[in-house]
């Protein structure tokens, strides 16, 4: 059975920890809210990335040789 919250007089509501740990719902996360019959259903608007980097990576066939030194020194010349 799920938890009960109580709605506020702003009709604002606390997600229970149990529920944000499960779906990782962190700070600033969206959340689309639907009815469905007489439920309110509330889901993440998108999955949140595990690994940013290992994603990022995944955009790139092959590996791409970059010396970000080089690159950080020739912008501060740059107006």
């Amino acid at each position: 059975m799920g938890e009960v919250v109580r709605v506020t007089r702003k009709f604002q509501m606390t997600i229970p920890r149990r529920v944000r740990e499960a779906l990782g719902i962190r700070v600033g996360d969206r959340l689309e809210v639907d009815v469905e019959g007489d439920r309110i259903v509330v889901r993440p608007l998108r999955p949140r990335v595990e690994d940013p980097v290992e994603a990022l990576l995944s955009l790139v066939r092959e590996p791409v040789d970059v010396d970000a030194v080089r690159l950080v020194e020739e912008s501060w010349g740059e107006d």
